[in-house]
């Protein structure tokens, strides 16, 4: 029992000495339905310098740009039955939390036409998110991405602190929970 005790101490002392491991224990705990699939790393992981193509100009940008905020990553395609469902989701979301503090960014992968991606959005009704495309797939590669829908969430150092295989209800209470607690909690700080 006393070293069950210790063990608990010392999780609390680690996790108050870290404020990135709080984040991360924080969002674990909000994970309900679909939320369920969202693979919480116990630490930060590194994520691609790689770049991909900013939307209309076709300028390189690379995750690094949005350094300073969370930034959930989606990774989809227009072929993509499931990225159709869940995509009106991912646009509420950034409708609710898109600022300063949180950014969706959505980054078609592989061979995807500007026209076919703009159509994509109309016929979706998403008015919100970022038309960016990584047509090479040198981003979705280096990020491990092998199978569509997939979304990783960026801390404000552009680590990776979680990621979801497959679709999901982006605009659940669950992951609007999940996203409040994190821009939350550093609005309080």
């Amino acid at each position: 029992m006393k070293n069950l005790v210790l063990g608990f101490v010392y999780t609390l002392l680690v996790a108050g000495a870290n404020p990135a491991l709080a984040d991360v224990a924080d969002i674990a705990a909000l994970r309900e339905g679909d939320m369920k699939k969202l693979v919480v790393h116990d630490s930060p992981q590194a994520a691609s310098d790689a770049t991909f193509e900013r939307e209309d100009s076709g300028e390189a940008m690379s995750l690094a740009d949005f350094e300073g905020k969370y930034v959930l990553v989606n990774f989809w395609a227009t072929w993509c039955a499931p990225c159709r469902k869940e995509m009106p989701q991912l646009n509420a979301l950034q409708k609710e939390f898109g600022g300063d503090d949180f950014q969706v960014l959505t980054i078609a992968t592989g061979r995807n036409s500007p026209e076919g991606i703009k159509r994509f959005f109309e016929e979706a009704g998403v008015d919100s998110l970022p038309r960016h495309q990584d047509p090479k797939q040198k981003l979705a590669s280096q990020m491990g991405v092998f199978g569509l829908p997939i979304s990783v969430l960026l801390d404000r150092e552009g680590r990776e602190i979680a990621r979801l295989q497959g679709d999901a209800e982006w605009d659940s209470e669950s992951a609007r929970a999940i996203v409040a607690a994190l821009i939350g909690d550093e609005a309080e700080s």
